[in-house]
């Protein structure tokens, strides 16, 4: 499976930013690679707080990246192929400006208010002390209604409370609406979140959850595999579909645990990240150690997959190869990737060795390098512009990208554009 991160993959209308039929008329370099499957970065209407993992309207395609058509198109041309079309989908949290949450903060008593995470506080103070990922605390105080409401991500993404049943059936109903229009599956985003703890108890501290010595109330629910469940039922009515989960741990790597989200493999998700290999030091005796972790997690009837890249990490080459002899390395973690018992996943430009970024504050996007900087840089380094040729931007438009194109493009970039050439072979 290629992981294309849509701003950055290719800008067919030349306004700085990837869309559709960018990856349409990328399709035929594609399928010459050997690619299966693509998984698209979040399409949906959006105001892009978060680049899309804000979801606005679920059912619409955001004019930024093209229309339903363009997207109608892609599903055809890449099953045309022979490869299938799968879709980010975020379930845990929504938009501020999705309409059911602009219902939701109208009033107490309006239908959709249970549909989030809302929470009055007696003392004034916050209720709990549940934290975002993103920093500092996850309740955010409205003036309209004066109560708290949680998010795990930016205040801009208000978490859904998958508790109320009324949330689970609108989900689902948009989850069909895609599978109607001929999509092979989804990614689901930080997919053990979406259920919280009822009773709002406190979260251990930070280093206790490094540790992994007390139970963390705000992800990794019991309830979580029965929704699961529910949604692996859904996708068995149809034919050939396939859901992946992120299964976003702390500390990164628990194998036991992302493998329980495959059920006995047969009636959870089809497939789970698990992070271990990611974040695990370059040594032949961990790597062994951690693969074999993760191969007998997997329940008997469940089936593996591996990922050392994605948008919200450095890329390996940058992550684990920071000594000597990088692309040695970087071709041996290539070989392995695609050679374990499993499907590997792989993001887009790691065919060819693209490396991080090198961003100026001045052109940082992410609001994360934006809140932290100059202690954290975000996570743009790992988004630049594919490095389609040695002309002006890459080959990837015609203007100034979103973001600045990596300075060795020249030297690193794909030498057969057509794909004309076996999986890695055009690297480095």
């Amino acid at each position: 499976m290629y992981h294309i991160y849509l701003r950055s993959f290719y800008d067919s209308n030349q306004n700085g930013v990837g869309d559709i039929q960018g990856i349409i008329s990328k399709l035929p370099y594609l399928h010459n690679l050997g690619i299966d499957a693509l998984w698209l970065s979040p399409v949906y209407q959006s105001p892009h707080a978060d680049f899309g993992y804000d979801v606005s309207d679920y059912c619409q395609i955001d004019s930024l990246f093209g229309s339903m058509d363009d997207f109608d198109e892609l599903v055809k041309q890449t099953h045309q192929l022979g490869m299938y079309i799968i879709m980010d989908m975020v379930l845990n949290h929504t938009s501020v400006e999705h309409l059911w949450f602009m219902e939701s903060r109208s009033s107490l008593e309006n239908p959709k208010r249970d549909w989030y995470i809302w929470k009055a506080s007696n003392d004034g103070s916050r209720p709990n002390n549940w934290k975002n990922r993103f920093g500092g605390s996850g309740w955010e105080f409205d003036i309209i209604t004066r109560q708290y409401y949680y998010h795990s991500f930016l205040k801009e993404q208000p978490d859904l409370n998958w508790r109320n049943k009324e949330v689970k059936k609108a989900m689902f109903k948009i989850i069909k609406f895609w599978l109607n229009k001929g999509v092979d599956g989804f990614r689901f985003d930080v997919i053990n979140f979406i259920i919280k703890d009822g009773k709002f108890r406190n979260d251990p501290t930070l280093i206790s959850q490094l540790l992994g010595t007390s139970k963390v109330f705000t992800r990794n629910r019991p309830k979580s595999l029965k929704i699961l469940s529910s949604l692996r039922k859904l996708l068995d009515q149809y034919t050939d579909k396939v859901s992946i989960g992120e299964v976003y741990i702390l500390p990164p790597g628990d194998p036991q645990l992302a493998a329980s989200y495959l059920g006995n493999g047969t009636n959870s998700l089809h497939l789970a990240f698990d992070f271990s290999l990611a974040f695990k030091r370059w040594s032949a005796k961990k790597y062994a150690q951690t693969i074999h972790n993760w191969m007998q997690a997997i329940p008997p009837k469940g089936w593996p997959c591996s990922v050392v890249s994605n948008h919200d990490l450095h890329r390996s080459y940058n992550r684990q190869f920071v000594r000597f002899f990088k692309e040695p390395k970087a071709r041996l973690e290539a070989m392995l990737l695609l050679t374990l018992k499993g499907t590997p996943f792989i993001y887009y430009g790691q065919e060819i060795g693209m490396v991080n970024g090198h961003i100026p504050r001045k052109h940082i996007k992410d609001p994360l390098g934006k809140k932290f900087w100059p202690f954290y840089t975000g996570r743009d380094k790992a988004r630049t512009p594919m490095q389609w040729d040695s002309s002006k931007f890459a080959g990837f438009s015609l203007t100034e990208p979103w973001l600045p194109v990596n300075a060795d493009y020249r030297h690193k970039k794909c030498k057969y554009p057509m794909g004309t050439t076996p999986f890695f072979t055009c690297t480095l």
